[in-house]
C-alpha cells in the first residue's frame, strides 16, 4: 500500500488532534521540552508534537518527507507566531552535523521508518547526553464502538490497511532500540478521550493512512459518505473517542 500524507495535508492540518497536555507534563519530569533545549522532531508532519516544545522556549527543528505537510506546518506557526525550522528530509538521512541536538523526538511516525538506519542517524546527531523520545497516540477499538466500526469500514475499502485492532502499546520498539545500542529505556502510557463532532471525526479519518493517504479520490468520497451515514444513524452529534498515549524514552550508550 503506497502512503502519501501530502495527498491529505489540509485534512491532516485541520482534523488531526494534538497531544494532550499530560504528555508534555510527563516529559518535563524526564527533562524533555525545557527552555533553551535543542530538539529535533523527525517525521514532524504539521509540527503538532514539535510546536508545544517551541511554545515552552525550546529551539526546535522539524524534518519530514512531505513538502505539503511542512507547508501546512509553516502556516500554523506563522498564525501562532512560533518559530520552528523545517527541513525536507528523510529521517534515515538527516542533514545535520554530529552531536547537534539535546533531544530527538518522533511522534506518530516510528512505524514508517527503517528503524535500524534511523537509530544510527539519531545517535549521530544527538549530544552524548541526549535522549530519543518516541511517542504514539492511538484511537482504541472497544466493544464495537465508533473506532471499531470505522476500522471495519476502512478495511472494506482498503483491505491492505494494517492499522486496525491496535492496543496503543508497542513493546517491540523496546527491543528495537535496545538492539540499536540504546540504554536507560523507559516507557509510560496513559488513556484519554478526544471529543469530535461528526465532521471532525470524518476529517480525522480522511487524514489517516488507510483513507486519504492511500485511496483514490473516488473511493475517498464514497467512503466519507458511508461514514457520514453511519454517524448520523448511530451516534449523537458529539462523540468521545478513547485514545492511548505510548511514550518510549532512551539514550545512546555510545561514548564520544
Amino acid at each position: 500500500m503506497n502512503i502519501d500524507f501530502g495527498l491529505t495535508a489540509k485534512d491532516y492540518r485541520t482534523y488531526r488532534a494534538g497531544y494532550p497536555h499530560e504528555l508534555y507534563k510527563r516529559l518535563k519530569k524526564h527533562g524533555i521540552g525545557m527552555k533553551g533545549q535543542s530538539i529535533l522532531d523527525i517525521g514532524t508532519g504539521t509540527g503538532y508534537l514539535a510546536r508545544n516544545f517551541a511554545k515552552e522556549g525550546a529551539n526546535v527543528t522539524g524534518v519530514d518527507i512531505s513538502e505539503e505537510l511542512l507547508e501546512e506546518a509553516k502556516k500554523i506557526d506563522q498564525e501562532n507566531n512560533i518559530n520552528i525550522q523545517y527541513f525536507h528530509a528523510k529521517a534515515e538521512n538527516l542533514p545535520f552535523s554530529s552531536s547537534q541536538f539535546d533531544v530527538v523526538t518522533a511522534g506518530q511516525c516510528w512505524h514508517w521508518f527503517d528503524g535500524e538506519k534511523v537509530l544510527e542517524e539519531v545517535r549521530r546527531v544527538l549530544d552524548k547526553r541526549g535522549k530519543l523520545v518516541i511517542v504514539h497516540s492511538d484511537w482504541i477499538p472497544l466493544d464495537n464502538n465508533i473506532v471499531a466500526q470505522t476500522e471495519e469500514l476502512i478495511l472494506s475499502y482498503n483491505p491492505s490497511w494494517k492499522g486496525s485492532g491496535g492496543t496503543g502499546v508497542y513493546p517491540e520498539w523496546l527491543t528495537q532500540v535496545a538492539k540499536g545500542g540504546y540504554t536507560d529505556i523507559e516507557t509510560f502510557t496513559f488513556d484519554h478521550s478526544i471529543t469530535y463532532n461528526h465532521e471532525q471525526w470524518r476529517g480525522r479519518i480522511r487524514a489517516s493512512a488507510g483513507v486519504g493517504a492511500s485511496l483514490s479520490q473516488e473511493k475517498i468520497t464514497k467512503f466519507d459518505h458511508q461514514l457520514k451515514k453511519l454517524l448520523q444513524s448511530n451516534y449523537p452529534s458529539i462523540i468521545d473517542v478513547p485514545h492511548r498515549v505510548f511514550c518510549l524514552i532512551c539514550k545512546s550508550n555510545e561514548q564520544r
